[in-house]
């Protein structure tokens, strides 16, 4: 016999606590494109996916009727009128779905017609939608081809790049032979200064090497794999005039200053027993003026475009008066522009099966880096990942992208690198200025809504995938970015070549890189160390960002440091795959979740110079950097007082 409450009261209850569950869920706008309950799914969607719109505007306006509008980028807007679905609470619901058939890059908004005329819900901060009088900016929707997907052990990994010359050296450099090499200035001190005055024609020649050497990096393989790395990215190791080898000069011969093709099996073989992947770097915009290709100074047996226009690679090039008259990156000589879509070039490059790109895949790669990818064409890109696919099908192809790549435009083209089989990943250079931003005095708020614009445009299996970077061979050094006072980035040439931060300031810029790191390794992506970074390198712009590894002088603690991070990350599926939540986001407090089934972190970085309270969602939890644990708790969770310029990643347990 039931002798409990009327079923009828419990109903009603229940009910209730329902209502109330959807009123929380609802945002206090009437559009929020990162909740749910507005639109669904979260983010880019696949191709024949159906998104659900749901608008909440509020009753007093006196709703006429509500429109969903949907452009393709470039087309003309399409009507999808939405219905009325119901109360919520002071708020009317209005719904519709959209079905985009084809991967491509979408833009909607919505019109309210009210008693006071149609107004228009556009794209605000946030993901909050905006009532204007107007049009305004619209919210974008990426659609990618669910067919495609990205390899994903790259993002799962921890990534260290190497910019060859200066990581290590197994013999001291000798004067390099052969066809097409230029006399080099070799450098017996590692520790020297890069050239960095021009010569006597005001030219920088960049033709200063230290001899850092394939071999070298194989004997460094144990180092690299005690910090668990799981992919080595270099900078370009073919035969180039540079020190930097952007300008290439054979794409099928590693430059014999750093050893031979040999030598790049065995790294490869010997990387691959230690559970990593070596990525390549390839400049295929321009090749070098000093090279098999254009020929420009006669060090090559070949004939090249700059010698005859009867050469094999005369249309290559871009000539608008034969020989001297040519198209080249940003107007520099050494660097002549290749037309890519030229077929010889491309049978040379991606399809002929000794291409450059099937050659060095069959001879232990893994993928590549394609340098200025903004300035390879869409098709390109898409023959050299299909063709790379054949040779390895968990082949990885990054792009050289500094702003969100999502909508990128460049030369007056929309790109389309994240809609299905053009690129697997970019550098994730948002993330990089984000966190030196923010650790310079920028706001938490400012750093969230960087990275959820990035993660609402990218599809997930991109985000997850990205190549998170903090210092690279185009930035100057973190440490330098993190303790140099305004004034002294105006210092000329001289003194930065020679500059190191004052005690004091090193100090507090060693704390700030830690948090940096702290940042780098718990968001998704592959946290990717610039050689040196680990070890307290310093360092303005190029040279100086390029000097040697310093082997017996590393800052052992902040090396420590990253060891413990690296280990902290290889071990964490939390960290490689877990969901991302920000949570308390506010002037110098950054707060965000790691989730999975199984695991929840709770990542805290205080820039600041005070302590900061506040509180996780926990009934206990223990810091995995130094084992420190809080458990002192109230009905909204742990108490947790962060120390300035501290930054905790809190294992959590229980639910308050």
């Amino acid at each position: 016999m039931f002798t409990g409450r009327p079923f009828c009261a419990i109903l009603y209850k229940e009910f209730l606590c329902l209502g109330e569950l959807f009123l929380k869920a609802i945002p206090d706008c009437m559009f929020h494109s990162r909740e749910l309950a507005c639109k669904k799914p979260y983010g880019a969607v696949k191709a024949g996916e159906t998104v659900e719109f749901s608008v909440y505007p509020r009753r007093e306006r006196g709703i006429q009727y509500v429109t969903l509008w949907v452009e393709e980028d470039g087309g003309q807007p399409e009507a999808f009128p939405m219905r009325w679905y119901g109360l919520a609470g002071a708020r009317d619901r209005y719904s519709t779905s959209f079905t985009p058939d084809h991967a491509g890059l979408y833009w909607y908004y919505f019109t309210v017609d009210g008693s006071d005329g149609p107004v228009y819900a556009m794209r605000g901060y946030g993901g909050r939608c905006e009532i204007l009088d107007t049009l305004g900016d619209k919210y974008q929707l990426t659609v990618y081809d669910p067919a495609y997907r990205p390899p994903s052990w790259f993002g799962e990994g921890i990534t260290y790049n190497i910019f060859p010359d200066r990581f290590c050296r197994d013999r001291m450099p000798v004067q390099p032979e052969g066809e097409g090499v230029a006399p080099r200035v070799l450098h017996e001190n590692w520790d020297d200064i890069p050239v960095y005055q021009p010569d006597g024609n005001g030219e920088i020649l960049n033709n200063d090497f230290f001899g850092g050497t394939l071999r070298g990096v194989i004997e460094k393989l144990d180092y690299l794999e005690s910090l668990h790395v799981r992919t080595i990215y270099f900078n370009p190791i073919f035969q180039a005039y540079s020190n930097h080898r952007y300008d290439t000069g054979d794409y099928k011969r590693v430059d014999p200053l750093l050893g031979s093709e040999e030598d790049f099996q065995t790294l490869c073989v010997e990387a691959a027993a230690r559970g990593m992947r070596v990525v390549l770097d390839g400049v295929f915009n321009h090749t070098g003026y000093d090279s098999r290709y254009f020929n420009g100074r006669g060090r090559y047996d070949s004939v090249g475009a700059h010698q005859s226009q009867e050469s094999p690679y005369y249309r290559w090039f871009d000539f608008q008066q034969w020989p001297d008259q040519y198209g080249s990156w940003w107007g520099i000589y050494t660097l002549p522009q290749v037309r890519e879509m030229d077929e010889s070039y491309l049978d040379y490059i991606i399809d002929n099966e000794d291409s450059v790109i099937r050659r060095w895949l069959r001879l232990g790669a893994s993928g590549w880096r394609l340098d200025v990818a903004d300035e390879l064409p869409d098709a390109f890109i898409r023959r050299l990942n299909a063709a790379a696919k054949q040779e390895k099908p968990d082949a990885l192809i990054i792009g050289e992208v500094w702003e969100d790549a999502s909508n990128k435009i460049a030369y007056s083209e929309r790109r389309r690198y994240f809609q299905g089989g053009e690129l697997d990943s970019v550098m994730n250079y948002p993330l990089r200025d984000a966190i030196l931003a923010f650790l310079n005095g920028g706001t938490a708020e400012h750093f969230a809504e960087t990275m959820e614009c990035i993660r609402e445009n990218y599809p997930r299996d991109v985000f997850y995938n990205l190549m998170n970077v903090i210092g690279t061979h185009d930035t100057a050094r973190a440490l330098t970015i993190l303790g140099v006072s305004e004034e002294e980035w105006h210092m000329d040439r001289d003194g930065r070549a020679h500059y190191a931060l004052p005690p004091d300031r090193l100090e507090s810029a060693q704390r700030r890189l830690r948090l940096a790191a702290v940042i780098q390794f718990t968001m998704p992506g592959s946290p990717t160390i610039y050689y040196g970074d680990e070890a307290g390198r310093q360092g303005f712009e190029d040279p100086f960002n390029r000097r040697t590894y310093p082997w017996g002088a590393e800052d052992r603690a902040l090396l420590g440091f990253y060891r413990k991070l690296c280990a902290l990350r290889a071990d964490s599926d939390t960290l490689a795959r877990g969901g991302l939540r920000f949570l308390r986001c506010e002037g110098a407090l950054l707060q965000y979740e790691r989730e999975t089934e199984h695991s929840r972190l709770l990542i805290l970085v205080n820039r600041g110079h005070h302590a900061v309270r506040t509180h996780a969602r926990a009934v206990y939890a223990v810091d995995m950097l130094d084992g420190a644990e809080f458990d002192r708790a109230d009905s909204r969770g742990i108490h947790v007082t962060v120390p300035p310029e501290t930054a905790y990643i809190l294992r959590c347990f229980g639910t308050p």
